[in-house]
């Protein structure tokens, strides 16, 4: 079962008094989406349900490696690393199955630190939203592959060789999902407990692939569903000898790995906005704006969506992932799905989203643009029908080949500074340049076996 909701610092408190919780463990989640925290007594908890409490700002001012990012304004040396003010979100809470005693709440970052956080951003967007009367839903599905690895067996191989948990090309397989019943249970099982509830889950096509859709909801708490999801699926699985990767592509030989985004709107008593059964496709006016901002602004927000360098692996044609900012009605092949839902369902797919996104920022992007498209009233394209990889787009379209190059796009992005603050925009395309200059530091197998003895 769920845990209760849990909306403000009284009722935290009594949940705390009333399931005999001894530590808490409060996590932020940083730019790359990675939660980072500490167990805290039960009396330093309660203290900061009120006060809030210090993070180290290094959180904000490292990579994925932990490895210090040069060139930024809002921390470094030039600093001194202080702690960055965290306030704690009492309707965060989640109960860790395997933690007696113990509850997980997440924690934002304020004061200054809060131009930069993620999650600060996405609910900056949101605020947007509310006042242009609108309210935001969203969900999330990923795919991921499982190993039978672990931490120590992947880096022994040099993450060579590896064996995944099943062989074989097995979509949708029936017979895979009864042989590992007990697996897909606890997955199961764990989203009804921690509160990032699973609508839909079963094998994708290749070895060792699943894909899980969250079940649909306001959407930042969309996010941190998708966040902790994410987070608890791969500490799952290292708790059962395997381990699960989320990034973009793993392998040449196999497609890389979706992170795709549903998002709906509804007027702030509830009606739908998207959905006009008078309208071309049953696409209202503002959808299709929405749609159009989206479009329009894809290729100078692509790196808070596609923010790791393995993402531009994976937009490459031909492997189920687009190249260019399109959209279309029910077609797999562009970057944008309308997916024709009626008045209760009707909604648009981001599919530009690998399973490496930070769900935080890639929502962001997601809605951010779409509520540009309608304050602007931008109209999209012509829907793509059929093939979209098989034809030549507008140059204006065409996204940005690599993570420097989409990190450039961001900073001269008027819209983006308008969406989500000068602030955000310079510390954020900082480090994806950081992240690619790490990248470029590293002599690859395909260059040796390019280049060693033939150049």
């Amino acid at each position: 079962m769920a845990d209760p909701i849990v909306r403000d610092a009284a009722a935290a408190r009594q949940f705390i008094q009333d399931r005999g919780i001894e530590h808490v463990k409060l996590g932020v989640f940083d730019g790359d989406a990675i939660l980072r925290g500490k167990y805290i007594a039960r009396d330093k908890f309660l203290s900061a349900l009120d006060k809030g409490l210090g993070f180290c700002d290094v959180i904000l001012g490292w990579d994925s490696n932990d490895q210090l990012i040069d060139g930024l304004g809002f921390t470094g040396w030039h600093t001194a690393y202080p702690d960055a003010a965290v306030r704690v979100l009492p309707g965060t809470l989640r109960e860790i199955p395997w933690e007696p005693k113990t509850a997980l709440f997440l924690g934002e970052f304020a004061g200054a630190a809060e131009a930069v956080c993620p999650r600060a951003t996405l609910r900056r967007v949101l605020d947007r939203a509310h006042g242009l009367g609108y309210a935001v839903s969203a969900a999330a599905e990923f795919e991921f592959f499982m190993f039978e690895e672990t931490p120590d067996s992947i880096r022994a191989k040099g993450y060579r060789g590896l064996k995944p948990m099943t062989p074989g090309f097995f979509g949708y397989s029936v017979l895979r999902n009864s042989v590992h019943a007990e697996l897909y249970q606890e997955l199961l099982d764990l989203g009804q407990q921690m509160r990032f509830p699973i609508e839909g889950l079963h094998t994708e096509t290749g070895p060792g692939v699943l894909e899980a859709a969250l079940v649909y909801c306001e959407a930042l708490e969309a996010a941190d569903r998708a966040a902790l999801f994410k987070t608890f699926v791969k500490a799952l699985a290292q708790r059962r000898g395997l381990m699960a990767t989320f990034m973009a592509k793993w392998s040449n030989s196999v497609p890389g790995q979706s992170g795709h985004l549903h998002v709906s709107l509804k007027t702030l008593d509830g009606k739908t906005v998207f959905h006009d059964p008078s309208q071309p496709e049953e696409m209202s006016q503002a959808m299709r704006w929405f749609i159009g901002g989206q479009q329009a602004l894809m290729p100078e927000l692509l790196s808070m969506v596609a923010s790791t360098v393995n993402s531009y692996s994976r937009l490459v044609p031909g492997f189920w992932a687009p190249t260019s900012a399109t959209w279309g009605v029910e077609n797999r092949t562009t970057a944008l799905r309308v997916i024709k839902g009626g008045a209760h369902s009707q909604r648009v797919e981001y599919r530009i989203a690998a399973a490496d996104i930070n769900p935080y920022l890639a929502l962001a992007a997601a809605i951010g643009s779409g509520l540009w498209g309608i304050e602007h009233k931008v109209e999209p394209d012509a829907p793509i029908v059929g093939n979209a990889y098989d034809r030549d787009h507008p140059k204006k379209r065409r996204l940005p080949g690599t993570l420097t190059e989409a990190a450039d796009r961001l900073v001269a992005s008027k819209a983006g500074r308008e969406l989500f603050g000068g602030a955000f925009v310079e510390h954020h395309a900082q480090t994806r340049r950081h992240e690619e200059i790490e990248f470029r530091k590293t002599i690859t197998d395909w260059e040796l076996a390019r280049y060693f003895e033939i150049i």
